[in-house]
């Protein structure tokens, strides 16, 4: 059961944080709705009402949403950052990862999934919208940080292995595509599925897809 949750709410514009603090409120497991218009003020709140998790948008008046996020978790490791935007662009997203965030939505995402999409990062989760394809792995694997829980688990060779799998690929085209045999992606697979706390490769699939992750 997941524990109540403060939950931030940072964007530009009022009827957007209006909307979104409706809905939060009346879900069981939001204990405290706090809003923030600015990048300073995203900063400050998150510190000093120590709040879990944050829907932060990408564009502000004073500054970028993803060095907000950087400095929230440089100051308050604690919280959470789910980004919550109108840029769907890959850089924006891997930047945004770089920086901390544990997801990456749209705005035009349906508003339970929305709510989904936050209570799962509240959780320890990590959410990529559906239009944030594997392509994301394939370049966050040629970077020296880690993908968010539980993707960070997963070696270069891992990711690969992962983004061949969410493609629908098949063990022998994998295979091919990785030049090693097949007896070998089946061995690696396997480990993948331990690190990511599923038995088969139905499982990981479905958890991709739950992650927003789409061939």
């Amino acid at each position: 059961m997941l524990k109540p949750q403060r939950v931030l709410i940072v964007d530009d514009h009022p009827i957007v944080r209006r909307g979104l603090r409706t809905m939060l409120e009346g879900e069981p497991w939001v204990a405290e709705v706090v809003e923030a218009a600015t990048v300073q003020e995203a900063v400050e709140k998150a510190v000093s009402c120590q709040v879990d998790v944050v829907a932060m948008d990408v564009a502000f008046p004073d500054g970028d949403g993803i060095e907000a996020t950087r400095q929230i978790r440089r100051l308050w490791p604690r919280a959470k950052v789910l980004m919550v935007t109108l840029h769907d662009d890959e850089d924006r997203v891997v930047q945004a990862l770089n920086a901390g965030a544990r997801g990456y939505v749209l705005k035009e995402t349906e508003p339970d999934l929305l709510i989904d999409a936050l209570r799962t990062v509240a959780g320890g989760g990590v959410v990529l919208g559906p239009r944030i394809g594997p392509e994301v792995l394939t370049t966050l694997q040629q970077q020296p940080t880690r993908l968010p829980p539980p993707f960070d688990k997963l070696t270069d060779g891992e990711r690969k292995l992962l983004a061949g799998l969410v493609r629908g690929e098949s063990n022998a085209r994998i295979a091919r595509n990785l030049g090693v045999a097949e007896k070998t992606v089946r061995n690696r697979l396997s480990v993948v599925f331990t690190k990511l706390g599923v038995s088969d490769r139905v499982q990981a699939a479905l958890l991709a897809r739950d992650h927003g992750i789409t061939g």
